[in-house]
């Protein structure tokens, strides 16, 4: 029998996490306060059904951030085994459901497009999708969400809660929010000179993409996420304040490190895993207790080292367990010694 799964909001997001389990074997029930929108989720294969949650493996909650809490309590009422959610804001989510059965999470990928018409199997493939477990997150829980987002081509990153609303509003809210005020600006000045838009090139279209986003989604992010935020766009305000000084001042050494910084950063961005790499196993004994997958994948994370497969094997006794992580061969050595200051006593062999 295959895996069955619960999506609540087919939107872009939802509705794109259907189309892609359903590509890989997922039987997909869907449910939006919008009927419209369910009708058109089946027309285009988003999912097979409409209807209760009741049963099923993975609920994904793909509403909007304030209505995620209610979307959580409503799928685990409903009978889900395990939820998860797509919310760009962890934190106050997090703080509000207590389950074991949640697994927060929040895939970084999106689309101009807007709705469900905008949904596509291939979004998730190669982008990060961040989970961030609580103390009283069920490891199995956690780890069967993990594996249906690996099913979807994502890299999986694993941080708390509050580092990931603090990371998120560097690399994406603040962002959007910059893009927005350099829109805004050039609106203003093609009042005055009705050829400015037309001239915008290559570099100003790229840097401002991401404000064609649809607005209705923002207000509530800003506003949950708003501490993160405020602290951003204040070193955002520095960062060029200390560039107005320096071309006022025309230091030309100092603008060139400041551009020379950026650069570097830029063009080393990751960009997804390699397709020849060689694989370690590595085993950490464990005991059998909530948070143990969590704090161990979010070791990972912290001393960056890719986690392409993961496993968690259960004691008949129930108090001692074995979590098995394959990683690459040229990391496995950092994880090792993470793991060793941490308490654990790990063991690693080479992946055949």
């Amino acid at each position: 029998m295959s895996a069955k799964a619960g999506i609540i909001g087919l939107g872009l997001i939802g509705g794109s996490i259907g189309i892609a389990l359903r590509e890989v074997g997922w039987f997909v029930v869907g449910q939006d306060l919008d009927q419209e929108r369910e009708n058109l989720a089946l027309e285009m294969g988003a999912i097979d059904t409409t209807g209760t949650l009741e049963g099923v493996d993975i609920a994904f909650i793909a509403t909007p951030v304030s209505s995620v809490v209610p979307a959580v309590l409503k799928a685990i009422n409903e009978g889900a085994k395990a939820v998860t959610d797509v919310g760009s804001v962890k934190g106050s989510i997090v703080e509000e459901v207590n389950s074991p059965q949640f697994v927060p999470g929040h895939p970084m990928a999106g689309s101009e497009q807007e709705g469900i018409r905008g949904a596509r199997g291939d979004l998730f493939r190669g982008a990060a999708w961040v989970l961030t477990p609580a103390e009283i997150t069920d490891d199995d829980h956690f780890a069967n969400v993990r594996a249906s987002i690996v099913q979807l081509g994502a890299d999986v990153v694993v941080i708390d809660a509050d580092s990931h609303d603090e990371l998120v509003a560097v690399v994406s809210h603040v962002p959007h929010l910059t893009a927005g005020a350099l829109m805004r600006i050039a609106d203003d000045h093609s009042q005055e000179h009705r050829p400015l838009l037309r001239l915008a090139a290559g570099g100003f279209r790229d840097m401002t993409r991401i404000a064609a986003g649809h607005p209705g989604i923002w207000p509530d992010i800003c506003i949950d996420n708003s501490d993160a935020i405020l602290s951003v766009i204040s070193e955002v305000i520095a960062a060029l304040e200390k560039t107005k000084k320096n071309i006022a001042g025309q230091d030309r050494d100092a603008l060139f490190k400041e551009l020379e910084q950026a650069r570097t950063a830029r063009v080393n961005l990751p960009t997804g895993v390699p397709d020849d790499i060689d694989l370690d196993i590595v085993r950490i004994p464990v005991l059998d207790q909530p948070g143990e997958l969590a704090s161990l994948t979010r070791l990972a994370t912290e001393i960056d080292v890719n986690i392409y497969d993961l496993e968690i094997a259960h004691s008949s006794e129930g108090e001692r367990g074995v979590v098995i992580m394959v990683v690459p061969a040229d990391k496995s050595e950092r994880l090792l010694g993470g793991l060793m200051a941490g308490g654990y006593r790990p063991s690693v062999r080479a992946m055949e």
